[in-house]
């Protein structure tokens, strides 16, 4: 499991995703075809467990990132933290690319994404998943986490969901072509009171992607919003879920 580590730059740009995005939100149990932010195409299609998934894939070029500050698989690699393994290694092998401090360096482009949202089971009622996949043909990496905010017929609800605390160190979740990797979102941990939401607000790399990138993808059930909270990008969607 990734190290949590805090990145005051990350929340602060998710903020700005959040206000920015006028008349997009909500968490997302499965839907309609998604709306994007940028000049894209959202095409809704089931989730591979059955439940179905509101989805929209990004057409805009993100603005250039990383240290490097190119997408070239040769570009050099970036400071190196810690991974899952304790080696800097995202999954225990020893392809380099599978490495954060590759990811680091050759951030995703958001039209190589498709971002979907889905309700699955075996998860709370007020928890969905974002999903990422590549469809790119060599590894990159995300942020730590998506930014999501919420909407309500239209308008902003001006909430963003707070990743988990202590990040710090490259934002850096390797992704490796033709694979998927999952976010959870609870929309109300406490069960409080708070308005409801009909759409989800999606950036999948708040620290690369400008807000044109957004995906907004619409609740096939509303839900109410109260402190949500976003878990850390992982392999699996209970491994997300687990740092809520």
């Amino acid at each position: 499991m990734r190290i949590h580590r805090s990145r005051a730059a990350a929340l602060a740009t998710a903020v700005g995703f959040v206000l920015a995005l006028t008349g997009c939100g909500g968490g997302g149990s499965g839907g309609t075809d998604g709306k994007l932010k940028a000049p894209t195409a959202g095409t809704g299609t089931p989730a591979a467990s059955g439940t179905p998934a509101a989805s929209g894939t990004a057409s805009a070029t993100p603005t250039a990132a990383g240290p490097s500050g190119t997408g070239d698989p040769a570009g050099a690699a970036g400071p190196t933290p810690t991974g899952p393994d304790g080696k800097g290694n995202a999954t225990g092998g020893t392809d380099a690319t599978t490495e954060d401090a590759y990811a680091y360096t050759h951030p995703c482009s958001a039209r190589n994404l498709t971002v979907k949202v889905t309700s699955p089971q075996g998860f709370p009622a007020t928890v969905r998943v974002v999903t990422v996949t590549n469809n790119g043909s060599t590894t990159c990496g995300l942020d730590f986490h998506p930014a999501i905010g919420f909407s309500a017929k239209g308008s902003a609800l001006g909430i963003q969901a707070t990743p988990p605390e202590g990040l710090g160190g490259a934002p850096a979740h390797p992704v490796r072509p033709g694979a998927t990797t999952y976010a959870a979102v609870d929309l109300n941990p406490s069960g409080g009171g708070g308005p409801m939401a009909d759409e989800i607000n999606i950036l999948a790399d708040p620290s690369h992607m400008p807000n044109a990138d957004g995906v907004s993808l619409p609740l096939a059930t509303t839900g109410t919003v109260a402190k949500p909270r976003v878990g850390l990008y992982h392999f699996t969607a209970r491994d997300s879920f687990d740092t809520l």
